[in-house]
Parts: C-alpha cells; sequence; structure tokens
C-alpha cells in the first residue's frame, strides 16, 4: 500500500481519469473557439443545428450494431426535455460568444453547477445543508461581480451565458435523473437525436449556404461535441467524481489562452476576480458534498 493509503492502480485511475477530463475540457473550448468564429458569418440556430446533427451522425457511427440497443429508453419524455434544455443552453451560449470573450462567457456559464446544488432540493429531493447554500450564495455573488448590475460597464450580452447557465443547470439534473435509469450511452444517444431533430424544424427559416471550408467547421462543432461528452464519460469511469469534477474548471485555463491567441482578447480584473470567487463556491461545495457522503455509513 502507498504512502496515504492510495494503491498505486488507485493513483493510476485518479490520473486516466483526470487526464480524460483535462481533454473533454480541451475538446470543449475548441469547439467554443469555432463556434465563435463561425458566430461572425453564420446565424446561430444554424450552429447549434450542425453541432447536433454532426454529434449524431458520429454517434451512429460509433454505435453501429449496438444502436438497437442504445434506442431504449425507459424514460422518453425525461429524455427529450434533456436534450431540449441543452439546445436552449447551447443557442444562448454561443449567442454569448459572439459578443463576449471567451474566458467571461466560460466563467459565467460556471455557476451551471452551482444552480445545480440549489436545485437539486426542490427537483430531486436532496439534502442540501447550510455550508452547501453558503457556497450557493458566494457563487451567486461571484456572477454579479462579473455582470456587475446597476453599474456603467454592466454588459447585457453577459445575461445570455447565464441564461444558458440556468437550462445547463436543469439539464445536468436531468442527467441526473436518468442516470440510475438508462445506460450513458443511451442518453449521449438521445442528446444527439432529440437535439438534431428538433433544430432541424427551425434551422431552414435562418439558413445561409456554407462553402466547402464551413461544412468542415461545421462538422467539427459535432465531432467535438462528441469528443467531450465522451471523455467525460471515460472520466467519471475511471475516477471518482471527487476525484475528476475540479478539473472542469481546467476550461478557464484553456478559453483564456484561445481567446488571446485567436481574438486577442482577455478577461478584465472583475472577470478575472468574479471567476475566481465562482470556482472557489465550486471547490467548496463540491468538497462538502464529498464529506458529507463520506460521514455516510
Amino acid at each position: 500500500m502507498a504512502a496515504g493509503g492510495s494503491s498505486p492502480a488507485g493513483l493510476g485511475a485518479a490520473r486516466r481519469g483526470i487526464l480524460w477530463m483535462l481533454l473533454a475540457m480541451l475538446a470543449a473550448v475548441t469547439m467554443d473557439t469555432v463556434n465563435k468564429t463561425l458566430a461572425q458569418s453564420f446565424p446561430v440556430p444554424q450552429l447549434v443545428w450542425a453541432r447536433f446533427v454532426f454529434h449524431m451522425v458520429l454517434m451512429l457511427l460509433l454505435l453501429g450494431p449496438r444502436l438497437p440497443r442504445m434506442v431504449v429508453t425507459r424514460r422518453p419524455g425525461l429524455q427529450v426535455m434533456r436534450s431540449f434544455c441543452l439546445i436552449c443552453a447551447a443557442s444562448l451560449f454561443v449567442n454569448g460568444l459572439r459578443l463576449l470573450p471567451l474566458a467571461d462567457a466560460n466563467a459565467i456559464i460556471f455557476f451551471a453547477p452551482i444552480l445545480v446544488t440549489a436545485l437539486s432540493a426542490p427537483l430531486l429531493g436532496e439534502h442540501v445543508d447550510r455550508r452547501r447554500w453558503i457556497g450557493v450564495a458566494v457563487g451567486f455573488v461571484g456572477a454579479l461581480v462579473i455582470i456587475r448590475p446597476g453599474s456603467e460597464v454592466m454588459r447585457i450580452a453577459a445575461l445570455l451565458p447565464l441564461g444558458a447557465a440556468c437550462f445547463f443547470a436543469l439539464y445536468q439534473i436531468a442527467t441526473k435523473r436518468l442516470s440510475g435509469i438508462d445506460p450513458p450511452m443511451t442518453t449521449l444517444f438521445y442528446t444527439g437525436l432529440v437535439g438534431a431533430l428538433l433544430t432541424s424544424l427551425t434551422v431552414p427559416f435562418f439558413w445561409v449556404t456554407p462553402g466547402a471550408t464551413d461544412w468542415f467547421f461545421l462538422a467539427m462543432l459535432g465531432v467535438l461535441s462528441g469528443v467531450a461528452h465522451f471523455c467525460i464519460i471515460k472520466a467519471f469511469e475511471a475516477a471518482p467524481a471527487a476525484t475528476v469534477a475540479p478539473f472542469i474548471y481546467s476550461t478557464l485555463i484553456w478559453a483564456t489562452l484561445s481567446g488571446y491567441i485567436f481574438f486577442d482578447d482577455l478577461p478584465d480584473s472583475w472577470t478575472v476576480v468574479g471567476a475566481a470567487v465562482i470556482v472557489g463556491s465550486g471547490l467548496y461545495i463540491t468538497f462538502q458534498e464529498r464529506l458529507q457522503r463520506g460521514a455516510k455509513p
């Protein structure tokens, strides 16, 4: 047994889980970078459509003969609602990316896990203790620091990723509800299927004909989305959630680097402070949840 009571195998699994999560967040930020670039030439509904349609194509190629088993769900209504929340979150977030630096938009979207804690009491019937409610309140303060309501520098555009965070929190709540009902790959399949069907109903009203190079980058949105989801699944398979979840915040590092390299923008000091408060509160809530699970017999 290694020092600290952790076996080498356990440490290896933790490292693999962390690496999968880092790769997932890198794929997600790369998708955001492509979205922000394409949003200057294409309407947001078309970008969201491309993400889900090519995500679905990727799923069909990967699942192959396993597809008949994957389409069986015990909660079709919840699957549809979950995908609808993701469509709304993606639409609001991509609109925010058009107007905000990558790091700013990603800092605000990190309010979603904090909202999940707040909503888990009324929607999942989970007990949220006083310490975690404090974490939720502090996270809300962090979001306010970034948005700065009532000030001359308040950016209305910041409300777009904040709205996305709300829908993304509902999406995560639905994912939690489905976790013990449908297999992860079934839920991932319905993410692409429902998203592709619903967005295909609206995209004809916004269509801008892409060129050959544009089609490549539109397809990359779906591929990167699928890769990010797959890496997250592998991360949680390899190591406990409490080990890998904090590395979700590596997105801020990737987003800051990508924003500087590709768009020559950096977050201002208030955004850095607000992001630090949100990340700190998120880590605090994760730590409290880990303590609570450890205290259970």
